[in-house]
Order: C-alpha cells, then structure tokens, then sequence
C-alpha cells in the first residue's frame, strides 16, 4: 500500500495480487482493528 503512494482498496489490491475479495477483506478488517490501516467513511 506505501509503494502505491495512493489510498488503495480491496478491489485494487484484490487486482493487483489476483488474490481471493474475501481473503483480502479479512486481511483489511484485521488490518483495520490493529490501527495499522483507516478507512475512510463516504
């Protein structure tokens, strides 16, 4: 996520290591509950 020196989502990330949307929404919630990522409310 440094590396893209841009906010990303789950559906870019997701893209980006072809990985499963699932798998990556737990990541992010996990991510999320440590405070290591925030995600913006719209």
């Amino acid at each position: 996520m440094r590396d893209a020196g841009k906010p990303v989502s789950a559906v870019d990330v997701t893209k980006m290591f072809n990985a499963d949307r699932k798998e990556v929404d737990k990541v992010f919630d996990a991510l999320k509950k440590e405070g290591a990522i925030v995600s913006p409310v719209r």
